[in-house]
């Protein structure tokens, strides 16, 4: 039988290997917490990332931009009308 697949190219194989033994023996809800939370830090890094190229715009076509890299530029247009529309 060949061995898994490396995740980790960096790592030992032994602590790779302790590191999926601990997500295999976490409760789901915990597994869950720890996804919302990297997903709130990639959506707040985003945002600063959009505020520092883009400083003089309102927060209304930021939130805009911010949804055009989420979705997508054609679903977000899609969902909330052409780019254009969104302004205060």
């Amino acid at each position: 039988m060949t061995p898994p697949e490396r995740i980790l190219s960096d790592s030992e194989r032994e602590v790779e290997d302790l590191l999926v033994d601990i997500y295999r023996r976490m409760p789901s809800w915990r597994k869950i917490e720890l996804v919302e939370d990297a997903n709130r830090t990639a959506r707040q890094l985003a945002w600063a990332g959009l505020h520092s190229r883009h400083p003089g715009e309102t927060k209304t076509r930021l939130r805009r931009r911010l949804l055009d890299l989420v979705l997508g530029e054609e679903t977000a247009n899609k969902i909330y009308g052409p780019a254009t529309e969104v302004e205060e």
